[in-house]
């Protein structure tokens, strides 16, 4: 099992920026550096979507909605992994959950609530 917490959500109105966080402080890094980390979100009602993704190896993948918004980076001497988000509309309104992936296993952070909102 993977500890992983999420900070960094919040309100904000549209057109702002956020910057979630998401560490795994229990995670050595010479395991860390092999997962591949997500961001996913969920409203309710709707099934959990990815956000956007990042492998070992450093390749990055983003859904088509936020393509362009927001970044996927990571640290690995930190075991963090960022999300940064521009340009925010309502559409982006959801709970945020980190994953790690590793051999098949997902494991989640508890989630953060971001609302963009006027």
């Amino acid at each position: 099992q993977v500890q992983l917490v999420e900070s960094g959500g919040g309100k904000v109105q549209p057109g702002g920026s956020l910057r979630l966080s998401c560490a795994a402080p229990r995670t050595i890094f010479s395991v860390f550096i092999d997962f591949t980390m997500g961001w996913y979100r969920q409203v309710p009602g709707k099934q959990r979507e990815l956000v956007a993704s990042s492998s070992s190896g450093g390749a990055t993948n983003y859904a088509d909605s936020v393509k362009g918004r927001f970044t996927i980076s990571r640290d690995n001497s930190r075991k963090r992994v960022y999300l940064q988000m521009n340009s925010l509309t309502s559409e982006d309104t959801a709970v945020y959950f980190c994953a790690a992936d590793q051999g098949g296993v997902r494991n989640w952070g508890q989630g953060t609530q971001v609302t963009v909102s006027s």
